[in-house]
């Protein structure tokens, strides 16, 4: 019988047990995307907490786009130094550390001026954020693909035990991926088989700078649950050409983003009946790929999620807001404390001073 304390290792990967800290926005790197002391605290804390893998919140790739406030960078090589230091106190603790890069695409409020830009797929008006980025030539789709690869040579460099592509959520990967977004008429646009042609070669770009060894991931919806969004059958067929590929690491299967749910945003209210939300979708991919698949999203029973790991093929679990709440829950869980997560899935973790649990924040700072 498999449990959720397993050791595996697969993909340049060694994890002392099958939890993920799945990728979180944290709020709190300067205004040029540096680490402060504040993050150094909260990802010491989940280190300490058990949690095996931590992937960190999305960090920019290029200094180019808007970035949000707070947002992680590794844009260029002043980056390297600060995150050795980060990489090193983690592994203090026994966790990985893997960092989750992004392009924004259309998901930002653009401030006028200073030199900053919006790219899409298309000039296509993004329903969650309302602005409407400039399309990508050619040119710059290949710009973008090499400041992948040289953001995950950073992370490579800095000693990050891997990297993971955000191609999920309505980033600029993903939009590539969605119909209603990507109205292109050249071969990165049309039918899937071209709309997936810039996340592939976006980690064809990575790999090539990284090696054959080095962990690579990928984030994907299962789908986007809007009109005219990616469906999950060519969610499937772009995770199988991904594999296909080689050297994929592992994928994160999840869903949605702001244009799908724009008054609920990321973080989902559930009931209990309503946990594991893309359970279905990641034990298909799973068992359709010989690649280990992550579950996210409305994890939070011990009990459950172990009888997911043995009844289906998917390998690891991540949480995100139940971190949020109590970095310690891993350690509760190995202690026999079996009860659920504290997370009531409220959705009240964002927060101007940084993402935080609405219990955990001082009187003064409670929304």
């Amino acid at each position: 019988m498999k449990t959720l304390f397993d050791q595996t290792e697969y993909g340049g990967l060694k994890l002392k047990n099958r939890f993920m800290r799945s990728a979180t926005f944290d709020g709190r790197a300067d205004e040029h995307g540096h680490l402060t002391k504040e993050l150094f605290e909260v990802y010491e804390n989940l280190a300490k907490g058990g949690v095996g893998t931590i992937i960190t919140g999305l960090a920019y790739v290029t200094n180019l786009e808007q970035p949000y406030p707070g947002q992680l960078g590794i844009y260029d090589d002043s980056f390297i130094e600060e995150y050795s230091k980060f990489t090193a106190m983690c592994h203090k603790y026994d966790a990985n550390i893997i960092v989750q890069l992004a392009c924004l695409g259309s998901q930002t409020y653009l401030k006028e001026g200073g030199g900053k830009t919006m790219w899409g797929a298309s000039a296509v008006e993004d329903l969650g954020y309302k602005g409407t980025p400039r399309a990508l030539t050619v040119e710059e789709i290949h710009h973008v693909q090499q400041a992948f690869a040289d953001a995950a040579l950073r992370a490579k460099r800095a000693g990050f035990d891997g990297v993971q592509l955000h191609a999920a959520h309505g980033y600029l990967l993903s939009k590539f991926l969605t119909p209603y977004y990507n109205r292109r008429t050249d071969h990165y646009g049309g039918g899937i088989e071209n709309r997936a042609k810039m996340l592939l070669e976006t980690y064809q770009a990575v790999r090539e700078k990284v090696g054959p060894a080095y962990p690579v991931l990928v984030k994907i919806n299962s789908e986007d649950y809007m009109a005219d969004g990616m469906t999950f059958r060519e969610c499937k067929y772009v995770c199988k050409k991904i594999a296909a590929l080689g050297g994929v690491s592992m994928l994160e299967i999840s869903g949605g983003s702001l244009s799908s749910r724009p008054n609920e945003g990321y973080a989902r209210q559930i009931t209990q009946e309503q946990e594991s939300y893309f359970k279905a979708q990641a034990a298909e991919i799973a068992k359709e790929n010989d690649v280990p698949v992550i579950l996210v999203g409305g994890n939070r029973n011990f009990a459950a999620l172990t009888d997911i790991l043995n009844n289906t093929h998917i390998a690891y679990v991540a949480f995100c807001r139940p971190l949020i709440c109590e970095s310690q829950l891993i350690n509760r869980w190995q202690a026999g404390d079996l009860r659920p997560a504290k997370c009531i899935s409220c959705g009240k973790c964002f927060h101007p001073n940084g993402t935080s649990c609405i219990f955990n924040r001082p009187k003064t700072d409670a929304l």
